[in-house]
């Protein structure tokens, strides 16, 4: 991330106007663009709806240092009450189409969509992300998964854009997925669309499936309320001491279910969850989270990694 000490923002701000005009948004409220509905103002905002367009603006903000940050559907993101001190880039880059057998997706494409496409294509393959939140671009990331699938196993490529605005494509290789994880993670680069590799399929049959893997998330998941999916990472299988472990065992242990802070709470269908039940702050949630990671450190030994990702300056020391 760009050092915050060295822009300058009146001139940034100036400079961005008159090349963006008015696509770029000051003092935007962030609580919108996350699923948690939490957090402060960005002090700049912009959306960008083409690989060009965020080619462009990266190459902007970088000459002014103008310290950014992408985000796509907010579905895996805390974000401080003191909002974010520089500029907020969605990715609300558009589109879905049919190639034989594959899909490509732009990467502010709602998952959900891009299943049912793949769906009405009577295309088999992407049943696993129904119900799951978020973006295309947010789950290349996360490598996100559930039910015996995750997104980088049906990934061909990717067009991506590093930080400095530069774009090329990558197939499915290079980034390295894992359990929640891929090098987007560790380069900083960002989707713009991807290619995804499926089967042809019968529609009922795809329609079952997903009918019930849906009925299996609302059996077990706060489907209707405000959250961010997931608060932490499971033990994946490779851990030499403790094996596969999820961490929902592990917090229902600790009795973590309904454990809250103000309106910041566990949820009763799935302990390691997070709900929003009111008007709960970012720093409710934060503590929260500090919270059930020291109650499993200190009855198991385990140290839990957090799945959801922070934005801006929080209370390292808030219990």
């Amino acid at each position: 991330m760009t050092e915050k000490n060295k822009w300058d923002p009146n001139t940034a701000i100036m400079v961005l106007q008159e090349t963006f005009k008015d696509e770029i948004q000051l003092d935007r409220p962030l609580a919108d663009l996350n699923t948690l509905g939490t957090g402060g103002r960005a002090k700049i905002y912009m959306e960008v709806t083409s690989g060009e367009e965020l080619s462009r603006l990266l190459r902007v903000v970088n000459r002014l240092k103008v310290p950014f940050f992408m985000i796509g559907g907010g579905s895996n993101l805390l974000i401080s009450d003191s909002g974010y001190d520089g500029l907020i880039i969605r990715n609300a880059i558009a589109g879905l189409e049919k190639r034989d057998e594959e899909i490509i997706a732009g990467a502010g494409e709602n998952l959900q969509s891009l299943v049912d496409f793949a769906t009405g294509s009577n295309l088999t393959g992407l049943e696993f992300a129904s119900g799951i939140w978020g973006t295309v671009g947010g789950a290349i990331y996360g490598n996100a998964g559930a039910y015996g699938g995750d997104i980088g196993g049906v990934l061909v490529s990717a067009e991506i854009a590093d930080r400095y605005g530069n774009i090329r494509a990558e197939k499915r290789d290079y980034f390295d997925f894992a359990y929640r994880s891929s090098r987007l993670k560790t380069t900083g680069e960002f989707v713009i669309r991807a290619t995804f590799a499926l089967k042809m399929g019968e529609r009922e049959t795809i329609q079952h499936r997903i009918d019930e893997i849906m009925a299996a998330r609302k059996s077990r998941l706060p489907l209707n309320m405000r959250t961010a999916g997931c608060v932490f990472k499971n033990i994946p299988d490779n851990n030499e001491k403790f094996g596969k472990l999820a961490a929902g065992k592990l917090l229902e242990e600790i009795g973590a279910k309904n454990m809250r802070i103000g309106d910041a709470r566990v949820s009763v269908e799935h302990a390691n969850i997070i709900v929003n039940s009111g008007s709960a702050s970012s720093n409710d949630i934060w503590k929260l989270v500090r919270l059930l990671k020291m109650k499993v450190k200190d009855n198991f030994g385990i140290e839990l990694q957090e799945e959801i990702v922070r934005l801006g300056e929080f209370e390292e020391d808030c219990l």
